[in-house]
């Protein structure tokens, strides 16, 4: 049974995804924890609501990045976690932080890897004209958003888009492929090879 300790600043809208999909398809995991880095995040009154113990690092409350991230990592190893995932947590992570997650820390980014990293996704789309966007689930690096990527889902951008219309149909593939990565991994069929990653084929 493995320990999945989820991230979230907001609502938390793909962590509800993957707490249902867990309850729903049976998962070899629990959800052990959801932590956020502010307390009147929405969605921890979801996890409370479903049984899952909450916490709060108030990023506000350090003075450094290095001082919150090491305040983070002691809270979510109290949970003792195999996995890590990343679900709008809305802060850049230390390489220290990271490095003590390689291999076992997931994000979901709202755009095509590598193609528009960082913030304000469906903007840079809909600015560069392209005609496919989508998701992307990536183990994390300290290279922000540029992590081996697990999964990807696209969408078409259609002529009369706004950045509201085009993030609600990306939102849609998130609460799909995130859970199905995340799946993957405590099935133990996802593994990194040289910054590459591998999907077993249970078949």
């Amino acid at each position: 049974m493995k320990n999945i300790v989820i991230l979230i600043s907001g609502r938390g809208s793909n962590m509800q995804a993957v707490v249902e999909a867990a309850a729903a398809e049976g998962w070899p995991a629990r959800i052990a924890a959801v932590i956020s880095n502010r307390a009147d995040a929405a969605g921890l009154e979801f996890a409370r609501a479903h049984g899952i113990p909450t916490a709060v690092v108030a990023s506000k409350g350090y003075a450094t990045r290095d001082a919150f991230d090491a305040a983070l990592q002691l809270a979510i190893d109290g949970f003792e976690p195999d996995l890590v995932v990343l679900a709008g947590f809305l802060r850049i992570l230390t390489a220290q932080l990271v490095d003590h997650y390689v291999g076992r820390m997931l994000n979901i980014h709202p755009s095509l890897l590598p193609s528009f990293p960082g913030l304000a996704t469906h903007r840079q789309a809909l600015a560069a004209g392209v005609k496919v966007h989508g998701a992307s689930v990536h183990f994390v690096t300290a290279d922000l958003d540029h992590g081996p990527i697990v999964a990807q889902s696209a969408v078409p951008v259609l002529a009369d888009d706004t950045e509201e219309t085009l993030a609600l149909r990306v939102l849609e593939q998130e609460h799909l492929i995130y859970p199905r990565a995340i799946a993957w991994f405590v099935e133990g069929r996802l593994n990194l090879d040289k910054g590459i990653t591998n999907l077993k084929d249970m078949t």
